[in-house]
Order: structure tokens, then sequence, then C-alpha cells
């Protein structure tokens, strides 16, 4: 049996964050492809801030190390909003109607 390459960092006890982005009608939604060294947190938001997704979905987070893994899509809308709020910009057009869809399932649950 052929093995996959591993989508695990070197070392291995990291956390990894793939975004799922929508590529529109026709195109549908993947998981966008990543370099092992840019799965973190702080690059993933600054790709977002910048523009480099058309209409993301969800994100998840991993550790294989620790065996869990976890959506953490509100926590990076908030993350971007206060990003932007601290920077006195709006939010990207492309990350406009995530961060409000996440934020209105969290405002909904309170």
């Amino acid at each position: 049996m052929r093995r996959s390459p591993s989508i695990v960092p070197p070392g291995g006890d990291q956390e990894v964050y793939l975004v799922l982005d929508d590529f529109g009608s026709g195109l549908g939604r993947a998981w966008r492809e990543a370099d092992v060294e840019h799965t973190d947190l702080e690059t993933v938001i600054t790709d977002l801030l910048d523009g480099q997704y058309n209409n993301p979905v969800r994100i998840i987070a991993f550790n294989v190390a620790e065996g869990w893994a976890r959506d953490v899509s509100e926590d990076v809308a908030d993350q971007l909003r206060e990003r932007c709020a601290d920077h006195r910009r709006d939010l990207p057009f492309s990350v406009q109607e995530f961060v409000e869809r996440c934020i209105g399932r969290t405002e909904k649950s309170r």
C-alpha cells in the first residue's frame, strides 16, 4: 500500500490550522493547500486579512501529538474582528461573510 505524505509538521507537536475555502459555483469547496511551515494561527490570520482566501467557510485546528482536533472558526472570526478594530480598518471583503456568520452563531448561543 502506498503511503500518503504526512500533513503533520516536522516535530509533530504543534497546532495546525487549515481553512476550508469556497471557490464558488461549479468549483466547490476545498481545504486550502498550505506549506507545512505556514499552518500556524498567526499565518492563517495574516493570510485571511491579506485576502489570500476567496470565501472561507470553516477553520479547523488539530494537534496530532496531543490527539485533538476542533473547529476554531468562531475563535478566528473574533481575532479577525479584534485586529481590524485595533488597527482601525474594515474587515476585508473576503472575510466579512465568514466573520458575520461565525459571530452570529456565537451571539445566538448566548
